[in-house]
């Protein structure tokens, strides 16, 4: 069940600041408060979904692939194309998700050998 009051819930409604790096009616992307690398940016869509499978069971192909083009496309516009970059999501417990609310980081800007 999708918490209403988690923490990126509350970014998306502009209680809680943050550095936005993109954002439209579908996704928003912003810089995370601690930085695993130099370039460390999470990716949400705007849908009340909890993790990846809640993401997959609800969301259309067309979302899916929306959500993806545009991590590419922040990828891209940070310049992390040519040089690589990671994408990571947790998904629950287990994987010491933090945020309930489904999302993806995007790690790049560096040398990623001895980041997680």
């Amino acid at each position: 069940m999708y918490d209403d009051n988690n923490i990126f819930a509350k970014i998306l409604r502009k209680e809680i600041p943050c550095k936005p790096i993109y954002e439209d009616d579908k996704v928003f992307f912003f810089n995370d408060i601690k930085p695993q690398a130099k370039i460390h940016i999470l990716a949400i869509p705007k849908m009340p979904v909890t993790d990846y499978n809640d993401f997959i069971s609800k969301a259309d192909n067309e979302m899916i692939k929306y959500f993806f083009d545009k991590i590419n496309e922040v990828a891209k516009g940070q310049g992390l194309i040519n040089s690589g970059f990671r994408i990571v999501t947790n998904n629950g417990k287990d994987a010491n998700q933090e945020v309930p609310h489904f999302h993806f980081h995007i790690l790049g800007g560096e040398n990623l050998k001895g980041i997680k």
